[in-house]
This record gives C-alpha cells, structure tokens and sequence, in this order.
C-alpha cells in the first residue's frame, strides 16, 4: 500500500503568466524556510539567558525534522521544520512548533489564499495574521511581530546583497533604463525607483540596478550609472534605450560617454497622443507607426515628414514633442534588424512594474520605503527568469567588434 495519500494538484503554469506565481513556485520553500528560521531565533532569543548550572544554554538547536510535502494551491512545498533540544529539567520543557507548519499539517485549509498571503499580506506586519488564518483556518494563530520583523529583515538583506554584487567580469550591450512610481504609504509621495537591466554579450537580460531616487533627476541617475562602473562596469554599454526623461540622458553622456541613445517608442507614442484630441488618436497612432515599423531609415524619415505636415498645421505642441527626439528615435536603424523589436522599447522594465504598481494598491498603503522596495526586487528576479534572450544572438560579437550595420544590415568592409 502507498504512503503517499496527498493528492497533487495540476501545474498550473498553463494557466496564468502572472509572475507572481512563478516567484511563489520557485521561492515558496526558501519563504516558508526563513519565516521558520525567524520564529525559532526569536524563541531562542526570548530564552538565550536561561542557563544550566555549568553555564550551558537550556535551549540548542538540534537538527531538523524529516522532510515532508505541504499541498498547496501551487503544488506540493517540501519542507524541513528545526528541532531544538531543551536541557532543563522539569515538566516545563520547551518544544518549538512554528506557527504557520503545525504538527501533522499536510494540506492548507485555503489552498487558493496562499499566493496574497505570501505577497499581497506578508509584506505588511498588520496582515500577517489575517493571511496566517487564510493559510491555516480562522483558528490559526498568528506570528509574533519580531519574527515578521525578522522575516522582512531578510528580504532587505537578499536585496542588499544583491546591489553590491561584482560586476566585473560581464560585459553588457544594451541598457534599458526607466524610473516607476509606485505608492508605498497613503500619506507620503509616490516612491520612485530607478531600474536598469542590461543585455549581455550572450544575449541574457538581467535586472542590473534598482534603487530609489529623488524623482528623475539627474544627480539620482549620475549615482545609479556611477555605481555600475564602481562594481566593475568599465566598458560603456553601446545603446540605452528609455524615454525622455532628460535626468538619465544627462547623467549618461557623463557616465558612459560613448553609449548611443535610443528613445522608447512606447513613451513618445503615449506623449504625442496626449497632446492631440481623442478623435484623432486613432489615426495618428497608426501614422507613428508607420515611422518605427519602416524597414529603413529613409523610409522611416519620410513617414516622420509626413506625420510633421499632417498634424504640424493644428497641432504643432505634439509635432514639437516628436521632433525633438528626432534623431535618438531613429538610432535602432544602426543596430542589428533582429534587435529592433527588442531595443525600440524599455518594455522589459515598464511591463514588469505593472504588477508591482497592481500589488502595491493591492495593499491599501501599508508598505514603508524598506519593504516596497525589496517586494519590487523580488518580483523582479521573479520576473527577470522569464525574460527572453535577445534574437540574433550571433550578431553580438560583431557589436562588440565595432561591425558598422546600416538599416538593420551588416556591411561589407572593403579593402583599404
């Protein structure tokens, strides 16, 4: 007969692209293990001045329990729960039970509650017990406030960590870099954060640089930008791509002088469209385009004339908007064809935020500086796993190289 009475419940990958439920699946174990951790050192602590008469401590850790499955709404969760030994005597002894794994626990008792608990609730102190009780029933009690304090405490240390990392031995190509506000606390700004991710030489997308800053300015992007390069980032990328926040772009040409600059045609497309009447939105966008889906550059110039001459009459603020960007619009026609689709957009960043900016409100403002931030860092490493490799991947070598391409085309170097 089988021991094994758990019934598993279908991977449900196929169902959702929210990458929520991806940093769930990939880090339930790792969560579930460091609230444990959290609880048991705050039990230790609440005792480290007990002693033995020969000056030992009545409380040490002593291994772990055997491993078991916990069915969740995201699959089976193995997990591994501390022993601690208690060396007093008496009929007092201490046992440590961590509140959210029971004994004999097999199953959640609100299997679909388990997502919100981790993310939505766990990052507030004041919902923890509200998500304790969606996790194991109403009866459930909650967490100490000092072991939550101690769980979001490692959250900031793995964000930590991470920012100081050792850049040195990559070499990245691209850049896209964008500055998103969300709303940690109902009674403060909106919080900005600086993000950068960056293409490597093999095509691999990674989240390179995420703070938070005054705004957009640009003293907050020199600070950013010069960070890079203090952990190893000599090599100045060879395209940024972001919007027309003048901060970035300024504190670039100072920072990494020879990087080429591409603005994000998602961005000046929503600011040209802003500046014209609803009735004519329609048109114009398909008229914009017309300018970024042209297969050269000639082609692309002649529909900008042509947008220019049609709405430059009536609407010359949204005209001006478009032609001040001219040039650095155009800039991908001098980059690999198989790029475009890649380096057109700060899309990598900008779709990414909206799940933060969705579950920030989700939380109603309980979120401090501290905690926002390392919940935005961990749905972006969530995020970052799913992230495609740049097209034309052989391509890359001859950026680095200093091949010239024209219209998306390589050219032939001809003999001197």
């Amino acid at each position: 007969m089988s021991e094994a009475t758990i019934t598993h419940l279908p991977d449900p990958s196929g169902f959702s692209t929210d990458p929520l439920t991806d940093l769930v699946r990939d880090g339930a174990r790792q969560l579930i293990r460091q609230a444990v951790e959290a609880e048991l050192a705050a039990l230790l602590e609440r005792h480290a001045a007990e002693k033995l008469e020969d000056g030992r401590a009545r409380l040490v850790r002593h291994g772990h329990l055997p491993e078991r499955e916990v069915l969740t709404g995201i699959g089976p969760v193995p997990v591994k729960v501390p022993r601690i030994r208690d060396r007093g005597v008496g009929e007092d002894r201490i046992s440590f039970t961590p509140s959210i794994l029971p004994r004999y626990l097999r199953k959640t008792k609100s299997v679909e509650e388990l997502l919100p608990w981790l993310y939505l609730k766990g990052v507030s102190t004041g919902d923890f017990q509200e998500a304790l009780a969606a996790l194991l029933g109403p009866q459930a009690q909650g967490l100490s406030a000092a072991t939550i304090s101690r769980l979001k405490a490692d959250w900031w240390d793995d964000y930590e960590a991470w920012r100081k990392r050792d850049l040195g031995t990559r070499r990245f190509l691209y850049i896209w870099a964008d500055g998103v506000y969300f709303k940690p606390r109902m009674a403060e700004e909106k919080q900005c954060v600086l993000v950068i991710v960056g293409a490597d030489e093999y095509g691999r997308k990674e989240l390179l640089a995420m703070t938070d800053g005054f705004r957009e300015s640009t003293q907050s992007w020199r600070e950013v930008l010069l960070d890079l390069r203090r952990r190893g980032l000599k090599q100045d990328p060879k395209l940024a791509i972001g919007d027309g926040a003048l901060g970035f772009w300024a504190a670039l040409r100072e920072v990494f002088a020879t990087t080429r600059e591409q603005r994000c045609w998602v961005h000046k497309t929503m600011n040209v469209l802003n500046a014209l009447p609803k009735s004519l939105q329609a048109k114009a966008k398909g008229h914009l385009h017309d300018i970024w889906q042209a297969e050269t550059k000639s082609a692309a110039n002649a529909a900008f004339d042509h947008f220019t001459e049609t709405y430059g009459v009536k609407y010359d603020k949204a005209v001006a908007k478009l032609a001040k960007d001219r040039d650095a619009l155009l800039t991908f026609y001098d980059f690999p064809a198989e790029h475009w689709k890649h380096i057109r957009t700060s899309n990598p960043i900008e779709s990414t935020f909206a799940t933060v900016r969705h579950r920030t409100k989700r939380t109603k403002g309980c979120l401090s500086r501290r905690t926002g931030l390392a919940m935005a860092f961990r749905l972006m490493m969530s995020a970052q796993k799913k992230w495609r490799k740049l097209d034309g991947q052989n391509r890359l070598p001859e950026i680095i190289q200093g091949i010239e391409f024209r219209d998306g085309l390589r050219q032939l170097q001809t003999a001197a």
